[in-house]
């Protein structure tokens, strides 16, 4: 972004801008030096310097980041400015940081799970809405850029881009097909445009447009070379005669019919959509249960990083990946995949555990899983220690009025009677969740592992004989 005294605020749609996570942590660190500095605790040099390199502090630590006066000073300009954008244009903001981290999935990822989290929609790429970037739209959502759709090259989307501008939107695959250079607009990025939704408008029957799109380029490459060699049909040289159907419908002369099949499986759309993009944009198998998972896995997978080692975690995934492995004992494990709405990770499955959950670890397979974290080449992953289908998952909802909930005799009360439910069991799997109900207003807390159940049904009847309203919840339709 070029530094300037002024940004004039309806004019930075197209600014392109850099994560401000690593300047807000340069700003902190350039603070602590510049505190340490001015109490007198130590002075701290600038690598740059000569001579006189002074970086252990008083209490004996090596100082971690020396910067001079004019570096701190650009980190905190430019926290500033991303604060300032993202504050009053979170829209062409967040726009700005995919287009700018389109080349990492991981990132764009990250921050289409942040959009969600701000309210903000990224729609699907659209074959007559999508720019190269990812654009602002009506000030609420932002529109998928063709750039990050793999397979598709810059020739590729500077054809398609100059087609529309000069003839208008397209009406169907075969007009574009028919518009466009198909030495540039090839095959293979003809099916990434199909497979990734861009043709959903027109025609929201992937399976229907792949299984047409040979016959629609066979079609078009040989109007092509028609119009080359100087070959037109009657209805090519008399342009727009007749009424207005007839010219349409003659206009696509000889172009053979659609086959009538039925559309993808939601979820093999979905698989498609991911092998183009790098990540779910119309929908995600996680979505449904979003609302719910957070209570029973307030830790993302982009937050596993910030997690300290040996931290003992819960979350909501997906198995993206799965590799099988034999150890020299003999003994089956396995390293998997595993996604949420916000990112990746690795996980790891010792033996002991695989012969528990081994049966359950398959593609696509949506769990919980409980595990603790451990980093390896300074990557956090999970060590999964139990995992079970969401579809299996639930949990015991308990009502409390906010009288009872400021009671500590009735808090000790309800402590009881879960703790009799728990008994010797060392694995119980059922979490316990609290709804403090007051008129309209609900509020849900989460009761420690330590209080987490090992029958749901048995949980809830015991509940209610001693005089709390409760019931069973599942965290997603079977």
């Amino acid at each position: 972004m070029a530094r300037s005294s002024h940004v004039e605020p309806k004019k930075i749609e197209s600014i392109q801008l850099s994560e401000c996570e690593g300047a807000i942590q340069g700003a902190i660190t350039v603070v602590k030096i510049v505190s340490r500095q001015r109490v007198g605790i130590e002075r701290v040099y600038d690598i740059g310097v000569v001579k006189d390199h002074n970086f252990v502090l008083n209490n004996g630590a090596v100082a971690s980041n020396c910067f001079n006066k004019s570096h701190s000073m650009a980190y905190g300009y430019v926290t500033y400015q991303t604060a300032y954008l993202k504050a009053n244009y979170p829209v062409e903001y967040m726009a700005a940081l995919l287009t700018a981290n389109s080349g990492s999935q991981d990132k764009v990822q990250k921050y289409i799970a942040t959009c969600m989290n701000m309210n903000i929609q990224v729609e699907p790429p659209d074959i007559n809405r999508s720019n190269v970037d990812f654009t602002p739209v009506d000030g609420k959502n932002i529109l998928f850029g063709l750039s990050a759709v793999r397979n598709l090259g810059q020739g590729a989307i500077d054809c398609i881009l100059k087609a529309r501008q000069e003839d208008g939107e397209f009406q169907s695959l075969a007009d574009l097909c028919d518009r466009v250079d198909l030495h540039a607009v090839n095959r293979r990025a003809l099916d990434a445009l199909i497979q990734c939704g861009a043709f959903d408008k027109l025609n929201p029957n992937r399976n229907q447009l792949m299984q047409h799109l040979e016959a629609v380029i066979d079609w078009a490459q040989s109007r092509a070379k028609d119009r080359a060699t100087g070959q037109f049909s009657l209805f090519d040289q008399i342009g727009l005669g007749g009424d207005e159907n007839t010219s349409e419908d003659n206009n696509f002369d000889g172009l053979p019919d659609p086959p009538n099949v039925p559309d993808f499986e939601p979820m093999e759309k979905l698989k498609l959509e991911k092998e183009l993009l790098g990540f779910y944009v119309s929908d995600h198998p996680l979505k449904a249960i979003q609302k719910n998972s957070r209570l029973l896995a307030p830790i993302s997978l982009n937050e596993l990083a910030e997690q300290p080692e040996k931290t003992t975690v819960s979350a909501i995934v997906m198995l993206s990946g799965i590799k099988p492995i034999i150890t020299k004992k003999g003994d089956r494990m396995a390293i998997v995949q595993i996604e949420d709405l916000t990112g990746q990770a690795e996980g790891v499955v010792f033996p002991k555990a695989y012969e528990r959950i081994g049966l359950t670890l398959e593609a696509d397979a949506r769990l919980i899983v409980w595990g603790k974290i451990e980093r390896r080449d300074e990557q956090a992953q999970l060590i999964i220690e139990d995992a079970e289908p969401i579809e299996r998952v639930q949990m015991v909802m308990v009502q409390l009025t906010p009288e009872q909930a400021n009671d500590i005799q009735e808090r000790n009360r309800l402590r009881n009677v879960i703790r009799e439910q728990v008994g010797e069991n060392t694995n119980p799997k059922v979490p316990v969740i609290g709804v403090i109900a007051a008129g309209h207003q609900r509020q849900f807390v989460r009761l420690g592992v330590q209080f987490r159940v090992p029958d749901c049904n048995s949980a809830v009847n015991a509940l209610v004989r001693e005089g709390f309203p409760a019931r069973p919840h599942a965290l997603a339709p079977r």
